[in-house]
């Protein structure tokens, strides 16, 4: 295996760790699409929430059809 040389990760406070080379780039991957993936969790739970608020107002929108379309649309001005 290439990258198996033990390296020493040194820390604050003289804490060290040491590993082999491939280890600790795959630990620090790893993590790092964690981190990733939490990020990208929170914006898919925001537009989550977005597309509920949107299908509510549709629903609402739908429920007013009743009325004749020139009440619910404004033709535009420069049509001809």
């Amino acid at each position: 295996m290439h990258n198996a040389e033990p390296v020493v990760l040194k820390f604050f406070l003289g804490y060290f760790w040491q590993a082999p080379l491939a280890l600790l780039l795959l630990v620090f991957f790893v993590v790092g699409a964690v981190f990733g993936l939490l990020a990208a969790f929170s914006k898919i739970i925001r537009l989550r929430r977005e597309v509920v608020g949107l299908k509510k107002e549709l629903r609402a929108r739908q429920t007013v059809a009743d009325f004749p379309p020139d009440l619910l649309v404004e033709q535009p001005r420069d049509a001809l």
